[in-house]
């Protein structure tokens, strides 16, 4: 058993208030709820910690849920634990009232947010080339970046808008209906509520969608927020400002021209998302296909020699980091010769 205990900051502490009253916010199961209650048990300042952090959120049910998980001891009337639950819940309850009841209108502007203060987050993730990385938001949502991939964060009160401005990523969406997650992507977006989806940007024109869960909706990027948000309580399809995507479909965007919604297998899933564990899997692509998407994780440029081998069929799995292998497999399967050149170029040619 290890003696070595764990330390947390204060600001660590209140980020993750933060993200437990967000949860509560959307609703808790009872596991969830349970989990909470050993989270403010573990340590005096979780639990004035949570309760501190309460008293900025402008929802009443947030401290009811608060009052239900921590009910006060009958038999304990006089101890100063429930002395501390009775004066934070107070004071909690207070600043709701007082922040929209006693305070002059004229004063708000020169009162900061501190909600909004949380809602905001303005912030760029990106990968180098052969690279891969995996980010947790404010929201608590997840972004997993692929290769040579940059995403730019802009959170608002009112909206979560990323702006995919290279590369491909899977986004995690932590469900918020009062903010939805848009991505960005060229001349589209893609709009979720609670959702985990997967884009790939080629260029501005050439975009690719797959849906692991939820639904998302296809706009143009200049599509107003609030027609977004009145767009999912459409019942019908034929009146939403866009394409919408469901779960187990993969949408293509090439050149200003949508492609239809296209159903996939679960296999076809997993193809797509195999650069998730550092796998590229081919299923008879053109060879230039397959290096044009290889190529996308390494720095060594391909160039082919010989055009009749240019769509030779290519299948099987490949590490994206391994090139020896691919050239190895490319010599013994297709029977293809390569050859260095200089700028970090491998020509390939039909061997003699």
């Amino acid at each position: 058993m290890s003696n070595v205990s764990q330390f947390y900051s204060k600001e660590h502490i209140q980020e993750q208030a933060c993200l437990w009253i967000s949860r509560i916010d959307r609703g808790l199961s009872p596991t969830a709820k349970q989990a909470l209650v050993n989270w403010s048990q573990q340590k005096h300042t979780h639990y004035t910690t949570l309760l501190e952090m309460a008293s900025y959120w402008d929802d009443l049910s947030v401290l009811n849920e608060l009052s239900d998980l921590f009910p006060l001891e009958r038999n304990q009337p006089k101890s100063r634990k429930l002395t501390a639950i009775v004066m934070a819940a107070s004071i909690a309850f207070i600043s709701l009232i007082s922040a929209n009841t006693l305070l002059n209108e004229s004063f708000i502007p020169f009162l900061p947010s501190y909600k909004e203060h949380q809602l905001t987050q303005i912030q760029t993730f990106a990968t180098k080339v052969g690279e891969q990385a995996s980010f947790t938001l404010s929201d608590g949502s997840h972004i997993q970046l692929n290769t040579n991939t940059e995403v730019a964060i802009n959170y608002g009160s009112n909206q979560r808008k990323l702006t995919l401005v290279r590369g491909e990523a899977q986004f995690d969406v932590n469900h918020d209906i009062s903010r939805p997650f848009t991505v960005v992507a060229g001349e589209k977006s893609f709009t979720a509520l609670g959702t985990i989806f997967n884009v790939q940007k080629n260029n501005e024109q050439a975009l690719e969608l797959v849906v692991i869960e939820g639904r998302v909706l296809i706009a143009k990027a200049n599509e107003a927020i609030d027609v977004i948000k009145q767009s999912f309580d459409q019942p019908l399809a034929t009146l939403l400002p866009g394409i919408l995507v469901k779960s187990g479909e993969k949408a293509t965007i090439a050149e200003h021209v949508d492609a239809p919604v296209q159903e996939v297998s679960l296999s076809q899933v997993q193809r797509d998302l195999a650069w998730q564990q550092g796998m590229l899997i081919f299923e008879g692509e053109p060879l230039t296909t397959a290096l044009a998407d290889i190529s996308r994780y390494t720095k060594i440029h391909f160039e082919i020699i010989d055009p009749q081998i240019a769509n030779l069929k290519v299948a099987g799995y490949f590490r994206a980091d391994d090139i020896d292998g691919l050239i190895a497999s490319l010599e013994i399967n297709l029977n293809i010769t390569s050859s260095k050149a200089p700028n970090n170029t491998i020509l390939l040619s039909l061997a003699n």
